[in-house]
């Protein structure tokens, strides 16, 4: 592939990675609230509407965010072990985008979540796996 068109398609990839990592930072604690409010007795109608919209961003700021990384991977030749396991934390990643979605799934139908405090270190998740990422990425120690 061209190489003048490397730090394009990096910035897209960053740009992707980055609202695909707002969405799965911010969804957990959309759950914490609609858990805490339906506790309270609250109208939490609104934040069903929410989950499932924002579901559906992140999921297509992470398809791009893939594409851009494998087209950054193949497409310009990147590798090195980093890179493996990088790749290993991004399918964890995708992993626990697919968890929100089994939340957001029962979120709609009104079943049962786990508790406010299980949601609130489940949040902490994704950006522990993006310190690992990061850390690949910026120290390549492999």
């Amino acid at each position: 592939m061209n190489t003048a068109l490397y730090p394009y398609v990096k910035v897209l990839h960053l740009l992707f990675v980055i609202a695909w990592m707002a969405g799965l930072f911010y969804l957990p604690r959309i759950l914490v609230h609609y858990v805490e409010g339906q506790k309270a007795g609250e109208d939490v109608r609104r934040l069903k509407v929410m989950a499932r919209k924002l579901y559906h961003f992140s999921s297509a700021m992470g398809v791009l965010a893939i594409v851009l990384g494998a087209t950054l991977w193949l497409g310009f030749h990147i590798s090195g072990g980093w890179l493996h396991a990088k790749m290993a934390l991004v399918l964890l990643l995708v992993a626990y985008h697919v968890s929100t979605r089994v939340f957001v799934k029962r979120m709609q139908r009104d079943a049962v979540l786990p508790r406010a405090v299980t949601l609130r270190l489940y949040n902490e998740l994704p950006v522990l796996i993006l310190l690992g990422i990061l850390w690949l990425v910026i120290l390549k120690p492999f």
